[in-house]
């Protein structure tokens, strides 16, 4: 068995989320679930098949989404691998109504960080163990880091 870490590659604003699904019926019901949850969302995603055809499913409302989430799913080239990229919205805007599609079977992460796809490869194929995402921490977080921290979420409307 051969291991590899494989970097996703996108723009450094652009937030993605990496699951494992388990049906072709995926790309709809995430598809509806996406432009239900957060009007005008722009997206794109990517469904690899496991079997049959093992062909990249795909849907979205931007090109650009789209291709990114082909072009990943390409280079990690693991079956019944999920990627949803975002280009007008946050993971945390859609994450809890992703988990509740029934043939979502887990999420990797939810990210807009540097991340590596930890993939292993054997006679029959590949399959994702888990993910880098960002980098490992540097301290603490001080005072004043956590009055940032809570002003960051303010701002953004997360919290009164």
């Amino acid at each position: 068995m051969k291991l590899e870490a494989i970097p996703i590659k996108k723009p450094a604003e652009i937030n993605f989320i990496l699951a494992q699904s388990h049906f072709i019926k995926t790309v709809e019901d995430v598809h509806e679930t996406l432009v239900e949850a957060v009007p005008g969302i722009q997206f794109g995603l990517s469904f690899c098949e496991a079997s049959g055809p093992r062909t990249i499913r795909t849907s979205g409302t931007d090109k650009e989404m789209i291709k990114l989430a082909v072009d990943n799913a390409k280079r990690v080239g693991c079956g019944h691998a999920l990627f949803i990229f975002l280009k007008n919205a946050f993971p945390i805007n859609v994450l809890n109504r992703i988990k509740t599609i029934s043939e979502v079977v887990g999420i990797y992460c939810a990210t807009a960080n540097p991340t590596e796809v930890v993939v292993a490869e054997s006679k029959q194929g590949r399959g994702i163990m888990g993910v880098i995402d960002g980098g490992s921490p540097a301290g603490v977080e001080k005072e004043e880091e956590v009055k940032e921290r809570k002003e960051l979420l303010r701002k953004f409307g997360y919290k009164l």
